[in-house]
């Protein structure tokens, strides 16, 4: 290794994961997680993203870095250049990335559950991203999605992977058919007093949210107590023409007064296509949403594909950074139990404006 420094070692190491860890037929993957204390690293959530020389989006492009690369952060910094819409940027290798399209992501490595309860056992996923695979007796052994850091998904059972090792199944909520099995040490399990109600002494009735579009937050109340105040991503605007797309739906997050109408901790969302291209729109394992328009299946939900808040951004749905999606998801009504993949019921106030 010559004289490697203790940066430059870490640096080959994390840009080694790129193409090792996450192989579900590398042994890679079983890297120590003490081997990234003290790291932040970010993942590259959408086609590719600019190296800059300094942090503005006018300065010269160093290089690219790609869908899924993991990038070592040195430091975050509110940039003088802007963009006003979003002005933090990351220092990495070179040079400087905007911080929208990195996803924020941790390397944990888990045990193995002694046994899955019979109605399965809700988990998120703790490393960047893994490799997703399907069966088929005649084709055997197939990729399908990628399932990325803080999805969560539903296992079912224990089987022996492609590799000789434990993998769990996962049985897609979108569709009963849908079956497929990812690495065990790749999967947390979500304890049932994870998900205990927040706040359940308090008059479910005073409780209410208010989605602001033209701020792009969301505020939680008690009454007139506000119990959290974030920014969010609503709808992002589309136009469509509907002479050569008709029955196309607007984009834009529906304005009005609702009410919570269903939960779901995992919820598949995009074409609902098996496809193992992931720039394919398929979200499998969306977690924390909090539906509250039926027409069109609107939520407050966590997201694991950008880190824009405060900007527009969504499908229609309101963008939340995970933990507060798990935090809201427990705090409104109705309440949703642990092993339950969907809960109905009319429940908290939800005002959007």
């Amino acid at each position: 290794m010559g004289n490697l420094s203790r940066r430059d070692f870490l640096k080959l190491g994390v840009a080694g994961l790129g193409t090792l860890a996450f192989n579900p037929f590398s042994q890679q993957h079983r890297l120590l997680d003490e081997q990234f204390d003290g790291i932040e690293v970010g993942r590259v959530s959408i086609k590719s993203v600019s190296v800059y020389s300094l942090p503005s989006d006018e300065s010269k492009i160093l290089y690219q870095r790609y869908r899924d690369d993991l990038v070592n952060i040195y430091y975050v910094l509110d940039s003088e250049y802007g963009p006003e819409y979003n002005p933090l940027w990351y220092r990495v290798w070179g040079g400087y990335v905007h911080s929208p399209h990195l996803q924020i992501v941790k390397y944990k490595l888990n045990p193995l559950l002694p046994y899955i309860p019979e109605k399965g056992q809700l988990a998120e996923v703790t490393v960047p991203f893994s490799q997703s695979m399907t069966f088929h007796p005649k084709k055997g052994w197939e990729p399908l999605y990628r399932l990325y850091f803080q999805s969560v998904h539903w296992l079912k059972e224990v089987v022996e992977g492609p590799d000789g090792e434990p993998w769990y199944k996962i049985l897609d909520e979108l569709d009963g058919n849908y079956v497929y099995y990812i690495p065990a040490t790749h999967m947390r399990p979500i304890l049932p007093e994870e998900l205990e109600p927040i706040s359940p002494d308090v008059d479910p009735l005073t409780k209410w949210i208010k989605v602001s579009i033209s701020q792009q937050s969301l505020v939680a109340y008690e009454g007139e107590k506000e119990v959290l105040n974030t920014k969010v991503s609503t709808g992002l605007y589309r136009p469509i023409d509907q002479d050569q797309f008709p029955g196309a739906i607007k984009t834009t997050t529906p304005t009005g007064k609702f009410n919570v109408q269903v939960k779901m901790p995992s919820k598949h969302m995009g074409d609902g296509y098996l496809t193992s291209d992931y720039n394919a729109y398929e979200l499998p394992g969306v977690p924390w949403c909090t539906f509250f328009e039926p027409e069109t299946g609107v939520a407050c939900h966590g997201t694991f594909w950008h880190r824009n808040f405060g900007n527009p951004m969504s499908h229609g749905c309101v963008n939340m950074r995970t933990e507060e999606a798990k935090w809201l998801f427990r705090w409104t009504t109705p309440v949703s139990l642990s092993d339950t993949v969907e809960t109905r019921g009319f429940g908290t106030r939800v005002v959007v404006s």
